[in-house]
């Protein structure tokens, strides 16, 4: 039996139903497949293809490690992520914090926990590029997304608007806190596909004014063909929303 549940043209990939590792040091989801965890109804989607939600254990962390062809974001949820890479850029990551890499033709980095005495709970996300052989890039920027709860602040555009992060694929990726009583609306253009991650707490959707469900911290949800969706919250929650095309 399927694990994303369907209704119409929404699917739902609840928090328990990822891929789950815990090697002490480092424990893991993955909302798609990843690593040692593979499903192949769970290969992406769109051009998104990873979601994973890391915890990392104080002073711990990824060794020097390659990546190509690859759009790689790092959302920080708590805690101070130290970013080291062989194109010369390096620094801490705070909550609020968003990191960019394009891999291109090859980069090698390192991930650690900054702090020796506090846990580091972070989204590192994968996009798939819209060509290869990009020229490797980092960019790093601090959005102060729980100061404007409340509202969609764009993060990474395609176009790099409105002081966003550029990235090289054709999708808009949206941060949002949601406190109690907050309530946003979403409209996506024709042909487009949204993907909605809830980071934190529980919310409450309803897309086209029908069909309406709860997700909570961990779960994701595939949009397709979707004019219109609310998001609510009665209980403090935190979403990324993606505008694929």
């Amino acid at each position: 039996m399927s694990q994303l549940q369907q209704v119409e043209n929404v699917k739902i990939r609840k928090a328990e139903a990822r891929g789950h590792a815990n090697y002490g040091w480092l424990d893991t989801h993955h909302t798609f497949s990843f690593a040692y965890y593979f499903d192949p109804e769970y290969m992406g989607f769109r051009s998104l293809r990873v979601i994973n939600e890391d915890t990392v254990t104080p002073g711990d962390g990824f060794g020097t490690h390659g990546h190509r062809d690859m759009e790689i974001i790092t959302y920080v949820l708590d805690g101070a992520l130290e970013h080291k890479d062989t194109i010369g850029e390096g620094g801490v990551l705070y909550r609020g914090d968003i990191q960019h890499i394009t891999a291109g033709t090859g980069i090698m980095h390192s991930e650690y926990n900054h702090s020796k005495s506090e846990n580091v709970h972070f989204l590192q996300i994968w996009i798939q590029p819209n060509s290869k052989g990009l020229k490797p890039t980092y960019n790093q920027h601090s959005f102060e997304v729980e100061k404007n709860s409340g509202k969609l602040n764009l993060v990474v555009a395609k176009d790099g608007r409105n002081s966003a992060i550029k990235v090289n694929q054709d999708v808009d990726l949206f941060a949002s806190v949601l406190k109690d009583g907050d309530s946003i609306d979403y409209a996506f253009e024709n042909n487009r596909y949204g993907w909605i991650q809830v980071a934190r707490g529980e919310v409450d959707i309803e897309v086209d004014n029908n069909d309406k469900f709860s997700l909570k911290a961990g779960d994701g949800v595939a949009l397709s063909e979707i004019k219109k969706v609310s998001i609510s919250t009665t209980s403090n929650g935190e979403i990324l929303l993606f505008d694929l095309a």
